[in-house]
């Protein structure tokens, strides 16, 4: 049988190291050897001797989403085989975090990371925003983490004296030793007539980048209303 499926992309040849690497835009291959954490229920396919074990709030732990606090589960999977990750045909990419650096992330939008990586939950505190606060994940040590989002991810860096404002629904993910803190771009009287919808942004400043999804799900429908 012939077919475009059985070459490029679309095959899923054997693995030639271990750890992640980008299967397609929409997929993730993760080559185990050992332990590696993913989102749960993040799995579509796997061949080998492999475990998946859903992790608690032990050293899993829980992954709070951002302005609603909720919590993302995450599952250790664990033995000698080859994986495959996706969700919700989202598009996927890998960020490599170095010794000493960090990656503040948004829960809903983690996929899986190398058992190298360790994570802490921050808060983001300002009024005005669903919660209180935004909620994240920063993520440090050494290894890969892969990430998801809505639409092809923008990656835009951040200088000193030049800081950068996102929308608190469109962000993903910032370098750590950026400053962030919650910013209103309309007055009192703008926001009492209705507004533009864009009251509140995360301001950050410093030197780094920022990672933005072309996506303003939340935003959308609740200006639809």
């Amino acid at each position: 049988m012939k077919s475009d499926l059985f070459a490029g992309e679309h095959l899923a040849e054997a693995a030639t190291f271990p750890g992640m690497s980008l299967q397609n835009a929409k997929s993730v291959k993760y080559v185990v050897n050992g332990e590696m954490h993913a989102r749960q229920g993040s799995m579509i396919a796997f061949r080998g001797d492999l475990a998946f074990e859903r992790k608690g709030q032990g050293i899993g732990g829980m992954l709070k989403r951002a302005v609603t606090g909720e919590g993302l589960a995450l599952m250790a999977v664990r033995g000698q085989g080859e994986a495959w990750f996706a969700h919700e045909a989202q598009n996927c990419f890998i960020v490599e975090i170095e010794q000493g650096d960090a990656l503040t992330v948004n829960g809903r939008n983690v996929l899986c990371f190398d058992p190298t990586l360790s994570y802490e939950i921050k808060t983001v505190k300002g009024a005005g925003m669903t919660g209180g606060g935004l909620f994240n994940s920063v993520f440090s040590g050494y290894g890969k983490i892969a990430l998801v989002c809505e639409g092809a991810p923008i990656v835009i860096p951040v200088a000193p004296q030049a800081p950068v404002f996102v929308d608190t629904d469109a962000v993903v993910g910032w370098s750590e030793r950026l400053h962030p803190s919650l910013h209103r771009s309309q007055s009192l009287g703008s926001m009492m007539r209705g507004g533009s919808g864009e009251a509140v942004q995360l301001k950050l400043e410093g030197e780094g980048f920022v990672i933005v999804r072309p996506s303003e799900r939340t935003a959308l429908k609740a200006s639809a209303n």
